[in-house]
């Protein structure tokens, strides 16, 4: 979704390569030529999907990879991008559907390189990773089966890097202040200018002063872990096992974007899984119950985690709609991708204070009890 904002530089941040800079870097670093080119949307990092040739490992045709530029403030933390991408090894290794890099022609995993466009050239991170084949959760008609398996695989991921990851520079991930942290939800006071006056800002508000009324006091009680901290429903690609359109059953086949990874709490992934999932859905106050289900099947909440679900994920909700307005304004010119969650999202929002907390967790907790004793939820 997005690295750290700062509100004085992030403006200058955000790389600009063209598709010539681009064709030529892959050349020089990674030494494959490109055979087509296509620019991917990006909250603060540049993204090209591309199909190159010249790679010795296959025989013949084109191989698919998505080039990652990561913006400038972010390309500063070297140790950070390496346990990102050491991450998605491990998780490729463990068998879950990850992406790995292509090494430089040095063998190494990434490159600091310039470019761009502007009166001074910046320093940019580059990775080049494979392309995972399959089609986002926001692209397809979503069942209670594909929620369920997102929980699961939410709970399963969390688990291993927590269990079995290791690497010399994991302490990077304890991101203090990284403002995608759910843990520092009261951080959106700051950004919070970008609503203007209006319902969504007393909302928003409120969301904060519950916050750190409800969740601030409880962390110490959470199981701690490593987040992947971004599984939305374009960061999630699935495919479909099945030739009847009245039997769809999905199965994760890609899952995209370390940048978000940081420490945090079991029940942060699934509180995010669980607000992303509300967007793609027709029912949405009960999404929760069947991602819930699926992530307890492999690691239970406690009575603490489950009583603070409700605002967790109404903090994320707060978290993804005030700071895209905020990056809007900054980048103008990428205001509709900005705005993907927006477009639903403050309906739930505003939904689920209508409804309130009470009457929210009963539909999720009692769809979540239905898989418990062995009756899957429609």
């Amino acid at each position: 979704m997005s690295s750290g904002i700062n509100c004085q530089s992030q403006a200058l941040t955000k790389p600009a390569f063209g598709e010539k800079e681009v064709t030529e870097l892959i050349d020089r670093v990674f030494g494959l030529k490109v055979s087509w080119i296509r620019p991917l949307p990006s909250y603060d990092d540049q993204n090209f999907h591309v199909g190159v040739s010249g790679n010795q490992s296959v025989s013949e045709g084109a191989d698919e990879y998505v080039l990652k530029i990561t913006n400038s403030e972010d390309s500063q933390e070297p140790d950070l991008i390496e346990v990102q991408t050491q991450a998605m090894m491990f998780l490729k290794a463990e068998g879950f559907p990850s992406a790995s890099p292509y090494l430089t022609k040095d063998g190494k995993i990434m490159s600091l390189e310039c470019g761009g466009t502007g009166p001074e050239k910046k320093k940019y991170m580059v990775r080049l990773l494979t392309y995972l084949p399959g089609t986002p959760v926001a692209k397809i008609a979503t069942n209670a089966q594909i929620f369920y398996e997102i929980g699961q695989m939410a709970a399963r991921l969390d688990k291993a890097l927590s269990e079995k990851f290791c690497h010399p520079s994991v302490k990077s991930l304890h991101r203090g202040q990284f403002i995608w942290n759910l843990a520092n939800v009261p951080l959106l006071d700051q950004y919070a200018y970008a609503l203007g006056q209006n319902k969504h800002r007393e909302v928003v508000e409120q969301v904060i002063e519950q916050f750190k009324g409800r969740v601030i006091p409880k962390l110490s009680s959470f199981r701690p872990c490593i987040n992947h901290g971004d599984l939305n429903d374009h960061n999630i690609l699935v495919d479909s096992n099945s030739a009847s359109p009245e039997s769809l059953q999905y199965r994760v086949s890609g899952i995209l974007d370390f940048s978000d990874m940081s420490y945090g709490y079991y029940v942060f992934e699934v509180a995010i899984a669980i607000m992303y999932m509300m967007i793609e859905s027709s029912d949405p106050l009960r999404v929760g119950g069947h991602v819930l289900a699926g992530f307890e099947s492999v690691l239970p909440l406690t009575e603490e985690e489950r009583g603070a679900l409700f605002f967790l994920v109404c903090g994320r909700f707060s978290q993804s709609l005030v700071l895209a307005a905020h990056t809007a304004l900054l980048y103008p010119e990428n205001k509709e991708y900005l705005s993907i969650t927006a477009r639903t999202g403050w309906k739930h929002l505003l939904r689920m204070f209508e409804v309130g907390r009470g009457a929210v967790e009963r539909a999720w907790f009692q769809t979540a009890g239905r898989y418990a004793s062995g009756a899957a939820a429609e």
